[in-house]
């Protein structure tokens, strides 16, 4: 008998039919592989930035603590999140990253009888926990590349326990104002729970953006998921949170594994709550670069998808991942979104300045060579 094959026949379908979540190439393989030095990433929608001060100086402050367990109920970050967010700590729950509250929304809510909506064009991480819970997913045509309300409407029937919606979308920017959103979930039936993933909020300019957070008191179905991991710049920490009733807050705090969130997370995303001034300076460094890449793409007679998040996807008017490879050869890493079924675009995360021009450079010249 073959093991190999008769291990794999042991999961559950759900899982044996899953394509594992693609990240951003690290910097270090790359360097592995073709020896190049002075990589600029722009792949995963990381803080150029980085951390805070603050958030350093807390982090060295909690390291001879570290053979101690964390606070398994997160009191200080939660009542930190509730004063700043105008929220009771108990409305409140903490993930390891905003992605393992979606699988918690998962594993709280779907069978195999189950059916969830989302997007197309939406976060890869729907689908995949959609699946492994061996529910169906039912997706929804995009409507300019975002969410068609409409169409995620007409897909909702008696077997529907969630629809995930990202406000802001990865990896197209998108974003739903705020009017034709609460009337969306306003009008789900009460068996529908709305997963509202707002990881990108913080970048978000809009006037007619929303404030989900009054929504809650009279949505009791809906749920917000953010994360530390992009403005903050505490990707490598991953640490993230929801905002919903208690009720809800309740059920996910029931199949939370103890102690998800370590020691570090904890203290150092406190502090960097704390930093309005790095924020902002996230922010400024953010819009500068979002309008020097579109500059550079309008040089270059590309059009983009506009974006409202940390990031920017443009249309090469060819198959991508040729571009793709071609930019990782001379040490610009970026992300293709093939998946997200845009075969014809490249996701950039916005750097800093110096890395958003290395980035123009080397795609001119690649546009130039790759035929």
């Amino acid at each position: 008998m073959n093991n190999q094959h008769s291990i794999f026949h042991l999961a559950t379908a759900g899982v044996q039919g899953l394509v594992p979540y693609q990240p951003g190439k690290p910097i270090s393989e790359l360097e592995r592989e073709l020896g190049i030095e002075n990589i600029v990433k722009l792949a995963s929608n990381e803080n150029p930035l980085g951390p805070s001060e603050q958030a350093l100086d807390a982090i060295q402050a909690a390291l001879p603590e570290l053979a101690r367990y964390p606070d398994g109920n997160g009191f200080a970050l939660k009542n930190a999140l509730a004063e700043k967010l105008a929220v009771i700590p108990g409305q409140i729950t903490l993930g390891n990253g905003s992605n393992e509250l979606l699988e918690l929304l998962a594993r709280t809510f779907l069978s195999t009888s189950s059916e969830v909506v989302f997007s197309r064009h939406a976060f890869a991480v729907y689908p995949l926990v959609t699946q492994a819970a061996g529910a169906t997913a039912k997706i929804a045509k995009a409507k300019n590349h975002g969410h068609d309300l409409d169409a995620m409407r007409a897909l909702i029937n008696a077997d529907t326990r969630i629809v995930f919606i990202a406000n802001p979308n990865n990896p197209t920017g998108t974003y739903l104002p705020g009017r034709e959103l609460l009337d969306f979930v306003q009008g789900l039936p009460e068996h529908v729970v709305c997963v509202l993933d707002e990881a990108y909020y913080e970048y978000v300019q809009k006037q007619d953006y929303p404030d989900s957070l009054a929504w809650l008191d009279d949505c009791p179905n809906l749920i917000i998921t953010r994360t530390f991991s992009k403005a903050y710049g505490l990707a490598g920490l991953r640490i993230g949170y929801s905002l919903s009733s208690p009720e809800m807050a309740g059920l996910l705090n029931r199949v939370c594994q103890p102690f998800n969130n370590n020691a570090l997370a904890l203290v150092v995303a406190e502090a960097a709550l704390k930093d309005a001034q790095h924020l902002q300076h996230t922010l400024e460094v953010n819009a500068a670069g979002m309008q020097q890449l579109m500059q550079g793409f309008t040089e270059l007679g590309l059009e983009w998808i506009p974006s409202v998040g940390n990031f920017i996807s443009v249309d090469l008017r060819r198959p991508a991942e040729p571009v793709y490879q071609a930019l990782l050869r001379r040490g610009v890493i970026v992300r293709p979104v093939a998946n997200y079924q845009l075969p014809n675009h490249l996701r950039i995360s916005i750097g800093r300045e110096q890395e958003n021009r290395l980035f123009l450079d080397a795609l001119r010249d690649v546009l130039n060579d790759v035929q």
